[in-house]
């Protein structure tokens, strides 16, 4: 088998966990609902965001909303997607190519479930009294997780020491 296929695993695993975990909320929790899960802390709930992270552009005209999101994470997603596919670089770091196959997995969940109900499933809501975070899902994560890989690679790449 190909090595560069196998860059793509942990994304398509990301995909996987997020549809089935999104698939759970839909089928198993009524839209607007919320199960207490640690008291003053967690909560699953279930809800559609529209928009983009931290609900950004949900209360935009839904025609452009949705194409300029979509445009933008399939953007991302070539880019991405051809990153893993032709860096030798992103071959030789197991902290570059495993933070975007995190990217890759996450924005093809969320690009699903634009395509599909023109809204992202998010069910995780953390809190702390009256201070909520937005809720989000294994997509969103994945995509932060990813994120922080790739800079701490172009961080421990900048810091190593220059061969001559």
């Amino acid at each position: 088998m190909d090595p560069r296929l196998l860059a793509y695993a942990p994304g398509a695993g990301i995909f996987l966990l997020d549809r089935l975990t999104k698939w759970l909320i839909e089928t198993q929790v009524s839209a607007g609902d919320t199960l207490v899960v640690i008291p003053g802390f967690f909560n699953i709930i279930h809800t559609r965001n529209p928009g983009a992270a931290f609900s950004l552009f949900a209360g935009a005209r839904p025609e452009w909303r949705n194409a300029l999101l979509l445009g933008i994470s399939m953007a991302a997603l070539v880019l991405v997607a051809s990153l893993l596919w032709q860096g030798p670089r992103v071959r030789s770091s197991r902290f570059l190519r495993i933070g975007l196959a995190l990217i890759l997995g996450g924005a093809l969940g969320n690009i699903y479930d634009r395509l599909v109900y023109g809204a992202v499933t998010d069910f995780l809501e953390f809190y702390i009294g009256p201070y909520r975070w937005p809720a989000f899902n294994v997509a969103d994560s994945a995509i932060t997780m990813g994120a922080a890989l790739v800079v701490l690679d172009m961080w421990r790449t900048r810091r190593a020491p220059q061969r001559t």
